[in-house]
């Protein structure tokens, strides 16, 4: 009876080895392959027989089990390449992933593009997932498929200008004239804003001083992009084809602070006088083609009087050539997206050729209890199993998920040293059980002989 099992003790090794040499097989042949992470052969010995003693102390073993097979989910090297959307995960996070049936997988293979719908998928067409962005450009905790935008991003209207210049104290005092609005000022700045379809108007600034310390700005517009109608004939100079759209006032103290702004003077009522507005700064004005009584808010700085703040950040009053400082807007024409990069949290920033740059998704990332526990799937694909639990998704950065990189892969984790080491160990467990089995089938034989 020894001898028989001594047989089937042989053959069990020999499938515990043949096993292994698959593992290590597989291994070897995903040496080249993004995100893999390698396995190792766990082998356990089976239920011993006893032969009889006390307590079970003569025993012999029945062979070896293939117990299972453990992966390795150790941090692969990272290789740097020209795609922004080949994306790698540095940490201990999953890509999350949907096929076209909404079934979830999970990946460490980040070699994403984007297909005819503009969605960013694997090469096996699965849709990467991520938080989505609402029209205030919030990330949310909505997951879908990460779909970068096609169609024209919509303009911003110009609310609010900011300019920021010195006007010069010693200049003489004068009156400003819409025939002449260069030979009446002394000083002008110019700036492009941008109405409700996001067509662009240049505003010019005319800067006149009127007494000691106090400076009145007239807003001039272009007569081809301004409703010229809503506007008295007095502010409305057609030789030059120039439109006075509205008026203030600024007033500096003996330090050169700005100390006080006026609510602004709008002339698009039809008035010659035009209409004093109740905000501080704030216009309205008429654009060709898009919505009426557009407010813009002309800002020169925190006020001391007005504002309560101390008048230097932005326009001041010194002895010194009037100059430009600084100069903005917050408004911007529609755009299509040009770019995008992805930042290590995730995020996908898109630039548009309106200049804009704004969030489009933040992807998603998923850990688990148990990795080891995770179903392969093929196609560089992990599922959720009962041993791995359920999956913790969170951005990237967050909740020990890891960072994600752009322009990077996570290379296969086999170590091709150790897979040549398991092999030879392999080959020789095989080759030994087999010696077993020419043994036990030699003493057979002359068990067998002794018959004659």
């Amino acid at each position: 009876m020894g001898i028989l099992s001594s047989l089937f003790t042989g053959v069990s090794g020999l499938n515990a080895n043949g096993n292994a040499l698959s593992v290590v097989g597989n291994n070897i042949a995903n040496l080249s392959t993004v995100g893999f992470k390698s396995s190792r052969s766990v082998f356990a010995d089976l239920i011993s027989s006893s032969l009889g003693g006390a307590g079970g102390a003569i025993q012999t073993g029945l062979g070896v089990a293939l117990n299972g097979v453990q992966g390795n989910f150790s941090q692969g090297s990272l290789s740097t390449t020209s795609n922004a959307l080949d994306l790698a995960v540095d940490g201990n996070g999953f890509f999350v992933l949907r096929d076209t049936a909404g079934a979830a997988f999970y990946s460490r293979a980040g070699q994403f593009h984007l297909n005819s719908q503009n969605q960013i998928v694997d090469p096996s067409g699965f849709l990467l997932q991520g938080f989505q962005v609402n029209t205030s450009g919030l990330i949310t905790a909505s997951i879908s498929g990460v779909t970068l935008p096609t169609t024209t991003a919509p303009p911003n209207p110009t609310s609010s200008v900011d300019i920021g210049a010195n006007l010069n104290s010693q200049s003489t005092a004068s009156t400003f004239s819409l025939a002449d609005p260069a030979g009446t000022s002394q000083f002008s700045s110019s700036i492009t804003v941008y109405d409700s379809v996001g067509n662009s108007h240049l505003l010019t600034s005319y800067f006149t001083k009127t007494a000691a310390n106090t400076w009145t700005y007239n807003v001039v517009g272009s007569t081809n992009e301004i409703v010229t109608g809503n506007y008295h004939t007095s502010n409305v100079n057609t030789s030059l084809g120039l439109v006075r759209l509205a008026s203030g006032t600024l007033t500096f103290n003996t330090s050169g602070a700005l100390d006080t702004e006026s609510v602004v003077t709008s002339y698009d009522s039809g008035t010659a006088g035009g209409t004093a507005g109740s905000t501080v700064g704030q216009s309205q004005i008429d654009f060709v083609g898009a919505t009426g009584d557009q407010a813009i808010s002309f800002n020169f700085g925190t006020s001391v009087t007005t504002d309560g703040g101390t008048g230097m950040n932005l326009t001041t009053q010194f002895g010194a050539a009037s100059g430009l400082v600084q100069q903005s807007q917050n408004g911007f024409g529609a755009g299509a997206l040009q770019t995008f990069s992805v930042e290590t949290n995730g995020m996908i920033n898109g630039r548009f050729s309106n200049g804009q740059v704004r969030p489009l998704a933040q992807l998603a990332l998923a850990r688990f209890p148990d990795p080891l526990g995770l179903v392969r799937t093929g196609k560089n694909t992990f599922a959720e199993s009962g041993t791995s639990g359920q999956p913790l998704i969170g951005a990237a950065t967050s909740a020990g998920l890891g960072r994600v990189l752009a322009n990077t892969l996570e290379l296969s984790n086999v170590d091709l040293g150790e897979s040549f080491i398991e092999m030879i160990a392999a080959q020789r467990g095989f080759q030994a059980n087999s010696r077993v089995i020419t043994t036990s089938d030699e003493v057979l034989q002359e068990l067998v002989n002794l018959k004659r």
